[in-house]
């Protein structure tokens, strides 16, 4: 047993069991424990470089900071494998109508079920091309048509193909007119993703109104609250050295000049964070909105955080060009 495999015994076995349930529905064709053993690896290296640049700009524990960055690391991890499992299913979905009409052609032609299902396997189909060939091949060794094409949802996650193995299941045991059902299968799917576009067309705007607010408008807004706490901070701090040491303890003072608690860098550390988090809540609303499931929106979470970074970054240096005379000297 190599290190790298010996390292996926450290990850609990519920969680080993769930990248082992991903995998399978995934284009990853590796062994489970070297694929979690390489993701604590990479990992426990990118959390400790982390760490060393968490520590010295925000002052973190080097234990929190390297078990904070750790467990995002494998978080992201286990969510690419998620959407990669979601990827392979929707294409699949998209050539599930040609397949189903080509198998459809091919019974009307007058050739048996099998070999109409293993003619219909073309490079186009993707995913779904293996498992047909998979079919085929185990129907050749011996095993029953019926139990070869049930196992056709074992390595992909497909509702529709789901629902279309489970029809042409009942069909071939009860004898029933298999090319007239794959023809309306077919065009039942084709109808479902239609309407499916037109859900995704008429809520967009929405979705560009949740990334306006959370790319554009909230760095821009969090810019100038850094920038001007900034500014009266060292304002307060400039008048303070000019007033006379016992100017706070006369009676009557009309201002304080001590007990400044909030500093700039506090800010600029809080902006950061509030925009990490308003994308990360975000993309998941975006994802639920236009897919129906919030795991779909972490795809547009790197061009959130570029953007709106990006803009908070750029927002303060113009605030800084433009403005930075206000600044006492």
């Amino acid at each position: 047993m190599s290190f790298i495999t010996l390292l996926a015994r450290i990850m609990p076995k519920p969680v080993r069991e769930r990248y082992r349930d991903q995998l399978r529905f995934s284009t990853v064709k590796t062994d489970p424990d070297k694929f979690i053993g390489f993701a604590i690896t990479l990992g426990v290296v990118l959390a400790f470089a982390s760490t060393l640049l968490l520590s010295t700009r925000m002052e973190l524990p080097p234990l929190a900071a390297f078990t904070g960055s750790f467990i995002v690391f494998e978080f992201l991890t286990y969510i690419w494998l998620s959407l990669n499992v979601s990827a392979k299913a929707g294409k699949v979905d998209d050539v599930l109508p040609d397949a189903l009409q080509l198998m459809s052609s091919n019974i009307r032609a007058g050739l048996t079920t099998d070999k109409a299902l293993i003619l219909a396997a073309r490079p186009e189909f993707g995913a779904l091309e293996e498992e047909i060939r998979r079919v085929g091949k185990e129907t050749m060794a011996g095993r029953p048509l019926v139990d070869a094409i049930s196992r056709m949802t074992l390595h992909i996650r497909s509702t529709n193909l789901e629902r279309t193995v489970e029809l042409i299941v009942h069909s071939l045991k009860s004898g029933g007119q298999l090319a007239d059902l794959l023809d309306q299968t077919a065009e039942d799917l084709r109808d479902q993703q239609i309407v499916q576009k037109e859900i995704s067309a008429s809520v967009l705007m929405y979705v560009l109104f949740i990334f306006i607010a959370i790319a554009l408008g909230a760095p821009a807004l969090f810019a100038m609250s850094s920038f001007l706490v900034e500014l009266l901070t060292q304002n307060m701090q400039m008048i303070a050295d000019e007033l006379p040491k016992d100017f706070d303890g006369m009676s009557g003072a009309p201002i304080k000049t001590t007990g400044m608690s909030i500093e700039p860098e506090f800010i600029r550390n809080y902006s950061y964070i509030s925009i990490i988090i308003s994308c990360f809540f975000g993309s998941m609303i975006m994802g639920l909105i236009l897919k129906g499931e919030e795991k779909e929106g972490f795809k547009y979470l790197p061009v959130l955080l570029l953007v709106a970074i990006g803009l908070f970054y750029l927002a303060s240096k113009i605030l800084r060009i433009t403005m930075g005379e206000m600044m006492p000297g």
